[in-house]
């Protein structure tokens, strides 16, 4: 049976797109969120589609505060499912349309702007 293993290349340039999508993060948190320009339109669309799996775990948790552990878990759970589609495509949208002009009432489609929102409240 033949082993898959990543050879110094491999993680260097693991490593190197780690570094990339942290360095991105804490430029997007920098941004206050009135500032919608091209780079953060793209910023979002790139954290929607990497990270739209935290909309389960974020409905779950704003249904469950809203109205009950029983409706987090269950409309939750559903809601979540369902915005997870939703937050790649639109993630998706917001990537290829970024080098487009953003108007000046420009507002994110989405809310929470970006999906780790659900949980800087808590």
């Amino acid at each position: 049976m033949r082993r898959f293993a990543l050879s110094r290349t491999g993680r260097s340039d693991a490593l190197s797109g780690l570094v990339a999508v942290a360095l991105l993060a804490s430029l997007l948190l920098a941004v206050p969120a009135q500032a919608q320009s091209a780079s953060r339109k793209a910023g979002r669309g790139l954290a929607g589609m990497t990270t739209m799996f935290l909309e389960v775990p974020g409905n779950i948790y704003q249904e469950t505060h809203r109205k009950g552990a029983a409706w987090g878990w269950t409309l939750g759970l559903a809601h979540g499912l369902g915005k997870m589609v939703t937050r790649t495509l639109v993630g998706v949208y917001e990537l290829v349309t970024c080098p487009l002009e953003v108007p000046a009432d420009f507002a994110p489609i989405l809310e929470p702007e970006f999906p780790w929102g659900y949980f800087e409240d808590a």
